[in-house]
């Protein structure tokens, strides 16, 4: 039997070539997942005898020569905010812990009709909404770097399995960097595609049954290679089905180069806005470097013509007021009588999450108009360069920290205490222009903790940020697993 490390890729090619079963890829699965699940808490709902069936299908299949579908007999989980039809979907939600699905979300229907077959859903925080994986539903999960220490949220759960060898391939999903900072804290690859380019209908939030598509959110690939994230997005993009729309078709351009040697890169590696911890900020450096070494052409000077707080701030006005969507009357009353308080110039974090929740729709179309204004910037930045390299937050893993009141909990960089919401700083400059990233693991902290580079290109420039991470990173398995 292959490594449990082996990528969908390796896995594709040996069941193709009749090397490899379906059947056996699942039974070690679930194998693996019953012995070394139990310290990460990452699979939580299993659907390992419909996994099995659904094997010797594959089988079957693959037997008669059939190979049309790119992930025929590839066994994976899939994060517990896309509903999975006959199997619970509770995003964490004790509400919603009895709540199975009758219908695929659109990114599941799509790796299930590429033959791909389920294993099981991984843990989330409440409704996705941390850069940490627990809730009352199934528990912590652990980072399998350091069981004391978060895997990231929201995807913590897939990014813990992936590390330790649980599932070859996830879909998260990201809207406040719930792909990358899992990707990074737990030493693995996964993309934020351009915003639009994928559906995620039947994601959760919104509430099951919502049609329309989310504002800044987007669902994407998490892999151990740069290459399975490619194959994974190749499955991914495309319009929703039945769309009203549906003239458009997709066809991402080639990556701008095939080597190293002549990439245009900007390294914004540390910004007074968002403080790194040094120790990562060393890390990054050394992967700017290495690029440099291989042929490309670095500028550690060069921004865009975009002002850093002013981009977090119109990021926070757009994304609060989504969060705020379900929230009862009581807790928006509240929200109101909070905002009397805050003063006019105040830009706290929670001045900044209070006034969002409360945005009139007047106020939100000035905000937009301001992230087109950036998202313009960033397109004439991308004339000159092809991507740009920057954190993925400003930190390696933090321990766990159940405090309900985020604004209670603290990072620390370089020894002094930031706030916590400071993890959404890095990731939101991408998110708010619409722009794909992709995160790839590029070395570990002293403490042996990994540590990702987060690269971000032009709109629709997926490919170029995923080959630039190929040059750039590479998995190692956690001690231990």
């Amino acid at each position: 039997m292959p490594s449990p490390f082996a990528t969908a890729t390796e896995l594709s090619r040996g069941l193709r070539t009749r090397a490899l079963s379906a059947r056996d890829l699942v039974e070690t699965a679930i194998e693996r997942i019953e012995r070394e699940n139990d310290r990460l808490n990452a699979v939580v709902a299993r659907d390992f005898e419909r996994a099995r069936r659904r094997a010797g299908e594959a089988d079957a299949a693959l037997d008669r020569g059939e190979s049309r579908q790119p992930l025929l007999g590839v066994p994976m989980t899939i994060k517990d905010s896309l509903e999975t039809e006959g199997l619970v979907t509770a995003c964490g939600a004790p509400e919603l812990a009895q709540h199975v699905p009758t219908r695929n979300a659109d990114p599941v229907q799509r790796v299930l009709d590429a033959g791909a077959i389920v294993l099981g859903k991984t843990n989330v925080p409440l409704y996705a909404g941390d850069c940490q994986a627990f809730n009352d539903v199934y528990g912590t999960t652990n980072n399998p770097w350091d069981l004391t220490r978060t895997p990231g949220g929201s995807s913590g759960g897939a990014a813990a399995a992936l590390a330790a060898g649980l599932t070859p391939i996830e879909i998260g999903s990201d809207i406040g960097g719930s792909i990358r900072n899992p990707a990074h804290l737990c030493g693995v690859f996964g993309h934020k595609p351009t915003w639009g380019i994928l559906s995620d209908r039947g994601h959760i939030p919104g509430p099951p049954g919502t049609l329309a598509p989310t504002d800044l959110a987007v669902v994407g690939p998490l892999a151990r290679s740069a290459e399975d994230l490619n194959l994974l997005l190749d499955v991914l993009a495309a319009p929703p089905p039945n769309d009203v729309r549906g003239g458009w078709r997709l066809e991402l351009p080639a990556p701008r180069a095939q080597s190293p040697k002549g990439l245009r890169v900007a390294a914004w590696l540390d910004d007074p806005f968002s403080p790194v911890d040094d120790e990562y900020r060393t890390l990054l450096e050394a992967s700017a470097d290495a690029l440099e070494r291989a042929g490309a052409v670095v500028d550690r000077s060069a921004r865009p013509a975009v002002d850093f707080g002013t981009s977090y701030w119109t990021y926070g006005q757009l994304l609060a007021p989504i969060i705020a969507s379900g929230f009862p009357q009581e807790v928006l009353r509240g929200l109101e009588a909070a905002a009397l308080e805050i003063a006019p110039d105040d830009r706290s974090q929670r001045a900044l999450q209070v006034r969002g929740a409360l945005v009139s729709h007047r106020e939100w179309l000035m905000h937009d108009e301001i992230r087109h204004q950036m998202a313009a910037a960033w397109a004439r930045f991308f004339r000159d360069f092809d991507v740009v390299l920057m954190p993925a937050m400003p930190t390696a893993a933090f321990p766990h920290d159940p405090h309900p009141d985020f604004h209670s909990r603290v990072l620390h960089v370089n020894g002094a205490a930031r706030s916590y919401l400071d993890f959404l700083h890095w990731v939101s400059l991408a998110t708010v222009a619409g722009l794909p990233a992709t995160v790839a693991p590029i070395g570990r902290t002293r403490g042996g903790l990994p540590v990702g580079v987060q690269i971000v290109g032009g709109r629709f420039e997926d490919r170029t940020t995923i080959q630039t991470s190929a040059w750039l990173g590479e998995f190692t398995p956690p001690p231990g697993f």
